[in-house]
């Protein structure tokens, strides 16, 4: 049985029990997480919180995962997709982790297609999804979800690192060249 990618749906405020629990298992999930500085009187506090509400990333047969939802607490259902539980590609998980690890306060968008502001857009290419770059920020599409992860660059990372052609930014292991 070959292995896929699944988004279940937990109940609000659980991602990380539900992820705690299938660790427990020995089940692979995912649950991103977004650190956002906070400051309550003289304390600065780093706040971990889900990226994605409500949903965490199990790796999982299509036999398991539907007896799985049910017996972990805290899940509700699979996200579904024309009757089946809907799979999510390898790469398009990469790529979450990788932007996940490379920026901070991070939002999540509806996917918007066919808009005539995205096709004027700076974009590449990159594992098979669309990176786009345009103003300070960095989007990522995951079409099967049909979301996009939004990040703003940070202050430290716009410093030009190029020469006569852009600026070099890096994104994982990738390194973008954008035109200065």
């Amino acid at each position: 049985m070959q292995k896929n990618w699944y988004a279940v749906y937990t109940k609000p405020h659980c991602e990380r029990k539900v992820s705690l629990s299938l660790s427990k298992r020995n089940i692979e999930n995912f649950c991103p997480l977004n650190f956002r500085k906070s400051r309550q009187l003289f304390r600065n506090l780093t706040l971990a919180e889900p990226i994605f509400d409500s949903y965490v990333f199990v790796r999982s047969t299509d036999s398991e995962i539907v007896n799985l939802t049910k017996q972990i607490n805290g899940a509700i259902s699979l996200l579904y997709w024309k009757g089946k539980p809907a799979t999510i590609n390898e790469e398009e998980i990469n790529a979450i982790r990788d932007f996940a690890l490379n920026h901070a306060q991070i939002k999540v968008e509806r996917f918007r297609q066919n808009s005539k502001s995205e096709e004027t857009d700076l974009s590449y290419l990159m594992d098979g999804q669309i990176l786009l770059v345009k103003n300070r920020t960095m989007k990522l599409n995951i079409p099967s979800l049909g979301l996009t992860m939004v990040a703003k660059l940070e202050e430290e990372n716009l410093q030009p690192q190029g020469g006569l052609l852009g600026n070099k930014r890096s994104f994982g292991n990738k390194e973008l060249l954008l035109p200065s």
